[in-house]
């Protein structure tokens, strides 16, 4: 495919990097000449220095033979522009980046009367992933596929759980519960495990269940699940307000410490529920004045990585359930995931996810296409659901006669509604939705999970 990404940032090399290496002939625009070079040297695609908006600057980078126009600009208007145009000079997909909240309630309305193919929220995609987690602590991720009927949660096993030394194909018996582990994470290394993988303690473990049979299980296995019921929030930005919107739907308490005196003003307005503090949530006595101690969980949601990195790290010693960090910069995750922080949340990471989803979506072929996707265990490993055809070729062979490609796994089968963890008798049916998990990264089509 022929893309076309306007807006080198964070999130505009992301895409670049991902789009190029899945073999997209990827052109990108920015106003920096310097950012431009970077960018087009590091991945290997062609840079072109100007405005995304202007017709011309389009047409020097082929925009009446693109597939698709990506504008991921810091200004949402900017994002807007350019895709109406792109859509004036040719028949190309569009998606647009906008982040202001007041476009939140017009979103559908804006994409269909520009023609757009997609708007992407980062701040509201990474604070209803923030909302999930503070809804079921005891995870450290939690993806969800088939419109929320199926979870895919991610959590590390305690040594005191009963679960440890046992093999899955024994766990399945014990529990007397539909299970399937899809991934394993253990001492850097990545497994997706068959039935005589044996757990041990500290292992992070990727399962697949129902959000109604959660909780359940957790305590089956003997994993606290510690409802949230408060939640203190330092930074008060966009992600803040979403996520505190969210959260008072789930009749839990926020407390949102901000040290600009407008926003907390604009806070307190847009959010009666919530209780906005003006300080600096960075000062060790303020946040023992406001009680961090009582606290069940934390967010620590300021613009500085740093700072939010030293916030949970204290904050991982006073509440009680969960802790969740925004990180804003993808680089050092070694260094990051090494310091045994809690949940970490990427915005422009989830971003990028979701255009990436869009993206493989279209190159699907005709027997399914690519429905939802994640990047799991620093992009190790991906988990993708796929819609099957009609005229899908694998639709009544049963698992256990195909031949899948290795560290691969049919998770679930989303059959009108009912979620079925398959066993080797089980078989696809047209219009079901299937999630594979895999370290074979790249699959645009359900076909491609078979062995070559």
């Amino acid at each position: 495919m022929k893309i076309i990404i306007v807006g080198c940032g964070k999130v505009g090399a992301a895409l670049t990097a991902q789009l190029s290496r899945e073999d997209n002939l990827v052109t990108v625009i920015d106003t920096d000449s310097i950012v431009v070079r970077n960018v087009s040297n590091t991945y290997d695609v062609m840079g072109i220095v100007g405005n995304g908006a202007s017709y011309q600057v389009l047409q020097e980078a082929d925009i009446e033979h693109a597939d698709l126009m990506i504008a991921v600009t810091k200004s949402d208007e900017m994002n807007l522009l350019c895709c109406v145009i792109a859509k004036q000079a040719a028949d190309c997909h569009t998606i647009a980046r906008v982040r202001n909240p007041m476009y939140r309630e017009e979103r559908e309305f804006i994409r269909k009367k520009l023609g757009l193919s997609m708007i992407i929220n980062p701040e509201h995609a990474a604070a209803m992933e923030m909302a999930r987690l503070l809804r079921f602590p005891s995870a450290i991720e939690i993806d969800s596929f088939s419109r929320g009927r199926i979870e895919m949660l991610r959590f590390k096993v305690p040594e005191t759980s009963k679960i440890v030394h046992m093999s899955l194909r024994e766990l399945a018996g014990a529990l007397q519960y539909s299970l399937l582990v899809c991934a394993v994470e253990r001492n850097g290394e990545v497994y997706i495990p068959d039935g005589n993988f044996v757990i041990q303690a500290k292992d992070s473990l990727s399962i697949i269940t129902t959000p109604q049979n959660a909780e359940s299980l957790f305590k089956k296995i003997g994993v606290h699940t510690n409802k949230v019921h408060n939640t203190m929030i330092v930074g008060g930005g966009e992600i803040t307000y979403y996520l505190a919107k969210s959260l008072a739907n789930m009749n839990v308490d926020v407390k949102i410490i901000e040290k600009n005196k407008d926003r907390c003003e604009v806070l307190s307005e847009a959010l009666p529920d919530a209780t906005v503090i003006y300080g600096d949530g960075s000062d060790q006595e303020l946040l023992k004045e406001e009680r961090i101690q009582n606290m069940d969980s934390f967010v620590a949601c300021t613009d500085m990585d740093e700072e939010n990195i030293i916030l949970s790290l204290y904050a991982k010693e006073k509440v009680s359930s969960k802790v969740v960090t925004k990180i804003n910069h993808l680089e050092f995750n070694d260094v990051i995931h090494s310091l045994n922080l809690d949940s970490l949340i990427y915005p422009k990471h989830i971003t990028a996810e979701y255009i990436l989803q869009y993206v493989r979506a279209m190159k699907n072929s005709i027997g399914s296409n690519v429905e939802t996707l994640y990047k799991l265990m620093e992009d190790r490993v991906e988990a993708l659901e796929f819609i099957v055809n009609q005229n899908c070729r694998m639709i009544g062979i049963r698992l256990q006669d195909m031949k899948t490609r290795p560290n691969l796994l049919v998770a679930a089968i989303n059959r009108q509604g009912k979620v079925i963890i398959p066993g080797g008798q089980d078989s696809f049916e047209a219009g079901d939705s299937v999630i594979i998990v895999t370290t074979e990264t790249g699959l645009q089509d359900i076909h491609e999970i078979l062995a070559e």
